[in-house]
């Protein structure tokens, strides 16, 4: 593994079929007695996990920034939201319950909310421990257990959250972490005894893990790419727009599967809101993700900076301008000099059919395309296999209020953009995935409805 000046900071064990099984085999044995505690029980467990990791906050967001590279403003809000999380679904483990219902005749039937079973979690390198808690807490709260397996680009951070789980009372083997590749995940989505897996990533691998999980009949929530629209209309706060812009493109280096990536911009305030852009993200500050002045660490590796100034290389082949940044950037700092960094970029000249326009670039990259029309540009959002998020910026609510209806995404945001509070579901549309994480519908994928009827008299019987 290695942290932005590409230096090894840890070698980590592959886990193999052996290992998954011992894992699974773990998980389950715990999951029995988990899932017969009660509600309140499992909350306050759940609280005494939040609690530690609010208490650790800065220790677990330093070990973030050198597991993944982000600033280290960026990393505690990271953990900030993950033990939010945690609180969030700790309130709701001892408010799950069935209904009753009246029958004729004095029956009755009744349903209850039954926890599914040893749940896998595998997770991205963009937000190592939040996602692990953003899958963790609704699985938790319904009583499951949970196998994780975190990206083998950033495996550190997950592992002090398995050893939070534990000093908070959690059965041994509830949470468990397996570390690994490719064919890890094969023997975690194959294996007989899970139940349910969930995936946070490409859109090639989510469709892999559901061809494999539909061999089992496993149920699958997947949180996939997106190539999301941001709508700049000419009647907005345009400071506001600005700040929009720059917070839908750049966090976490550019490495944010719901980033507004295409920026729409009314073709009357093109020059301006252009030119602010561009001269606030050559503001940025780059560099070592440790110093609290930084606001853009390095690249998760090597590959995959190479595979984003491949994205500019071919924007300008085919006819985006370069307006500002999209090139190497080596800190001053000697130690640094071999980190995955480039400058944020800003493209101009953006059409619809250019390849950074359409595929997922997951970096630094913003591409503004000026729009006309409220019909043209809703038209021109929507087409697109993606349907993770998009957002709108306007002073008229009627306005924004019907554009984020016609646009097809599961996250959409008016006047703001990348906040993801716990309280809501986060989610996508067609390739970005299905299923839900956040919100009170979390649970709905953790868990599965029993029913029972009950007769008060004789069996009524027709033979």
């Amino acid at each position: 593994f290695k942290t932005c000046p590409g230096r090894v900071l840890c070698k980590v064990p592959c886990s193999g079929e052996k290992e998954v099984d011992l894992a699974v085999q773990s998980a389950k044995a715990a999951f029995k007695i988990w899932s017969q505690m009660s509600g309140m029980e499992r909350c306050r467990v759940m609280l005494e996990a939040a609690r530690i990791i609010r208490e650790q906050k800065e220790e677990i967001a330093i070990m973030e920034t050198i597991n993944n590279g982000k600033s280290l403003l960026e990393a505690r809000a990271d953990i900030d939201t993950s033990w939010q999380c945690l609180e969030y679904y700790a309130g709701l483990a001892g408010s799950l319950a069935g209904e009753h219902i009246q029958l004729p005749g004095g029956c009755f039937g009744y349903t209850r909310r039954e926890p599914l079973g040893v749940c896998v979690g595998i997770g991205a390198w963009n937000y190592p421990f939040q996602i692990a808690c953003w899958k963790a807490g609704p699985a938790l709260a319904c009583g499951n257990a949970m196998v994780f397996k975190p990206s083998p680009f950033t495996p550190i951070s997950v592992v002090r959250l398995a050893e939070i789980f534990t000093e908070a009372g959690v059965p041994k083997g509830l949470f468990n972490v397996v570390q690994g590749g490719a064919a890890t995940g094969q023997f975690l989505c194959q294996h007989p005894d899970v139940a349910k897996i969930s995936f946070t990533g490409s859109v090639p691998t989510g469709m892999k893990i559901m061809e494999m999980a539909a061999k089992g009949i496993k149920p699958v929530t997947l949180e996939l790419g997106g190539k999301s629209p941001l709508i700049i209309f000419s009647d907005s706060d345009l400071e506001n727009a600005v700040k929009g812009a720059l917070m839908a493109n750049y966090l976490t280096q550019g490495q944010v599967c719901c980033n507004g990536t295409r920026v729409f911009v009314e073709r009357k305030i093109l020059d301006t809101f252009t030119k602010e852009v561009v001269k606030r993200t050559q503001k940025i500050k780059i560099g070592d993700p440790l110093l609290e002045d930084t606001r853009m660490g390095a690249l998760i590796n090597q590959p995959h900076l190479n595979r984003v100034q491949g994205f500019i290389k071919q924007a300008k082949e085919q006819g985006a301008e370069v307006l500002c940044g999209g090139d190497l950037y080596v800190p001053d700092d000697p130690k640094l000099k071999n980190g995955y960094y480039m400058r944020p970029c800003v493209l101009g000249n953006c059409k619809d059919d250019m390849t950074c326009v359409k595929e997922e670039i997951f970096g630094p990259v913003m591409a503004i395309l000026p729009f006309d029309t409220e019909e043209e540009v809703v038209e021109r959002a929507n087409a697109t296999k993606f349907g993770l998020a998009g957002g709108v910026f306007t002073r008229d609510i009627q306005k924004a209020h019907r554009v984020v209806a016609a646009l097809k995404a599961g996250m959409c945001f008016i006047n703001s953009y990348n906040a993801s509070p716990v309280e809501l579901p986060f989610g996508g549309y067609k390739h970005s995935g299905f299923g839900r994480e956040n919100g009170r519908v979390a649970i709905e994928y953790y868990s599965q409805l029993k029913t029972v009827c009950v007769e008060m008299g004789d069996v009524e019987c027709v033979f």
